[in-house]
């Protein structure tokens, strides 16, 4: 259960470094580029404590879809991406995989 806890926080903080990404495009300052740089690293190191248990290929897979749905959610809640019904049909069947991959593990 702690790989499965350590990757869920992974994907959170791959989804803040890729929102810090956006936020160091507006403001190239050193703070922001620490920010992405401490944020992926944690990231990649609960990934890395989550593949000891979780086989690649599921571990992968969710840690980029909770990532990727994550990161636009973000774009539509806080930097009006659209949010048409299509956009999120799509996300929640990103989410839906992750949660399909994490029950058949």
């Amino acid at each position: 259960m702690a790989a499965w806890i350590s990757l869920l926080f992974a994907g959170l903080l791959e989804m803040l470094g890729v929102t810090l990404m956006n936020q160091f495009q507006k403001d190239k300052s050193l703070k922001w580029l620490l920010c992405i740089i401490v944020g992926f690293a944690a990231s990649f190191s609960l990934l890395s404590y989550a593949m000891e248990t979780i086989p690649m290929g599921t571990a992968y897979a969710v840690w980029t879809g909770i990532g990727a749905a994550g990161g636009a959610l973000v774009g539509i809640l806080f930097y009006g991406e659209p949010k048409d019904a299509k956009r999120i049909f799509f996300i929640a069947l990103i989410l839906s995989s992750a949660v399909g991959l994490k029950i058949l593990s």
